[in-house]
């Protein structure tokens, strides 16, 4: 496993490997077949230089510096890290800090602790989208910084304001106020979705502090989700990117920006030939929004969401095999709720656009406008339904309601299906499993080690609200489900799964 770094050095887990190159060693070095030589395939040429076009838009691409002042305290000669407040260890810190930087000399008095300002600096690039003085870069380039310059290819150096910026997509937009002697140069963006895998590239930015580098190469993949964010849509390069290049433009050949340098999967911190931007439809729309409100207005749908695997589509019954998002909580207060989207449909088409798996949903609602009343297209019990949805904003840290499903009056017999011991709900399983009162349904009771729902991670104390996508609330209901489901042919039936703190998901099990 390798690590992912955003450009600036900032390393996170991914799960890409290494890719082996000796098949495309002998291509390039060709073959020898019944004593003949294999001809070796003429590779598409790059343009012969890049010279004129590195020319004419370098001009536009900035270095970022952004320093942060960090309070600390001196001890006794020592400068002590500044704690947090309210810390239990600072006066332990303190009597430690004290000891050692006095030993020996004189006794320093307790109210003598001067507070010392130290400074943490970060590089990175940007580029200009405006010559009134509008600069993008990376969020993590500046971070939390008071203090940022912009820095001109000719060394010019201008103190830039934070306009906006935008953790989840990683951008920030910032504004410097030219001089009447050096006019900015702007750069246009370009359209991200008219890009291919094999298309040529051009980065420019400040690696490891060389600014005005460039560096080039072609685009690898599009569409990479590296888990950095809930919007990942990364267009993957082997232009070479390094520290430094964070915030910095990936050109296409007409000079317009289609990508902004972000992050890096390297071993060692420096380029193995897989960068990662973020595509210009990801981005301009983040930072338009940026420019007119200081902050993002992201539209919301008020679901809870899983992907849709061959089995789980199998038991849906859906047509077009494992696509979509499948709704698994419905906000009681959202929009999807008011408009009569209902847990178990299976999102595949939102405002035009296709959901091919449940990571598009977020990204396409998030880029619809607040208030925009759009058509959402769902398979609900294998037919295609389709609701018009007004789409609410979206706040930091909404935690979604699930959706509650009444049910019938429990028994208590117990029963075995699908590997499963089931019981009605009682007082006493509430209590024994800590089962919350919201939640309706069947209770898992045992599981069989060696069942598919063991390997599906289902566990006692668990509540089966649906069967098949029908309520359940006693073991005969479960029983008398996948008994019908069995007559109809299917070979897998789909379960809602309740934990005992009331969170759902859904769980699909052979029935074979």
């Amino acid at each position: 496993m390798l690590p992912v770094a955003s450009a600036t050095g900032a390393r996170r887990p991914s799960a890409l490997g290494r890719h082996a190159r000796s098949a495309l060693a002998a291509i390039l070095i060709g073959a020898s077949v019944a004593g003949s030589a294999v001809p070796v395939p003429a590779f598409a040429k790059g343009p012969e230089s890049l010279a004129d076009l590195a020319e004419r838009i370098t001009d536009a691409v900035v270095n970022i510096s952004a320093s942060t002042t960090v309070e600390s305290r001196s001890t006794g000669g020592r400068t002590m890290p500044q704690l947090p407040p309210g810390t239990p260890f600072e006066d332990l810190f303190e009597e430690f800090f004290n000891r050692r930087g006095n030993r020996g000399g004189e006794q320093r008095g307790d109210n003598e602790t001067p507070r010392q300002q130290r400074k943490s600096n970060s590089l990175g690039s940007g580029f200009i989208i405006d010559s009134a003085g509008i600069v993008v870069t990376n969020n993590h380039v500046i971070g939390d910084a008071n203090d940022i310059q912009v820095i001109l290819s000719d060394g010019t150096k201008l103190k830039a304001e934070i306009i906006g910026k935008d953790s989840k997509i990683d951008l920030a937009v910032l504004r410097v106020k030219p001089t009447a002697d050096r006019p900015l140069k702007a750069v246009p963006f370009g359209d991200s979705e008219k890009m291919r895998p094999g298309d040529w590239v051009v980065a420019i930015g400040n690696p490891f502090g060389l600014g005005g580098s460039v560096s080039a190469g072609i685009v690898s993949a599009r569409g990479r989700n590296i888990e950095s964010g809930p919007y990942d849509n990364y267009i993957q390069t082997d232009a070479a990117i390094n520290k430094g290049n964070s915030g910095g433009p990936l050109f296409n050949m007409d000079g317009e920006v289609i990508g902004i340098n972000t992050a890096i999967l390297s071993p060692t911190g420096g380029s193995v030939g897989i960068g990662f931007a973020v595509p210009s439809g990801t981005a301009k729309p983040v930072i338009d929004q940026l420019r007119e409100f200081g902050e993002v207005r992201r539209g919301w749908l008020g679901v809870r969401i899983q992907n849709v695997d061959e089995s789980t589509a199998e038991a849906l019954g859906l047509k077009g095999g494992a696509k979509g998002a499948l709704i698994a909580g419905v906000d009681d207060k959202g929009p999807a709720r008011t408009a009569g989207l209902e847990v178990g449909d299976v999102i595949t088409k939102f405002n035009g656009s296709a959901v091919k798996a449940s990571s598009d949903l977020p990204r396409i609602v998030a880029a619809t406008p607040v208030g925009k009343t759009v058509d959402v297209v769902v398979v609900r019990k294998g037919e295609e339904v389709t609701k018009p949805v007004t789409l609410g904003r979206l706040e930091d840290g909404e935690k979604p309601q699930l959706a509650n499903v009444k049910q019938p009056e429990p028994e208590s017999a117990v029963r075995q299906a699908l590997g499963l011991n089931l019981s009605g709900m009682t007082d006493e399983l509430r209590k024994r499993y800590s089962i919350k009162d919201t939640v309706k349904g069947v209770v898992v009771t045992r599981v069989d080690p060696s069942s598919t729902a063991a390997d599906k991670r289902i566990q006692a104390g668990e509540v089966i609200v649906e069967v098949g996508q029908e309520a359940v609330s006693a073991p005969a209901d479960v029983t008398k489900r996948v008994d019908a489901l069995k007559k109809e042919g299917r070979k897998s039936v789909l379960l809602l799964v309740a934990s005992a703190g009331g969170d759902v998901r859904f769980v699909a099990l052979g029935l074979e």
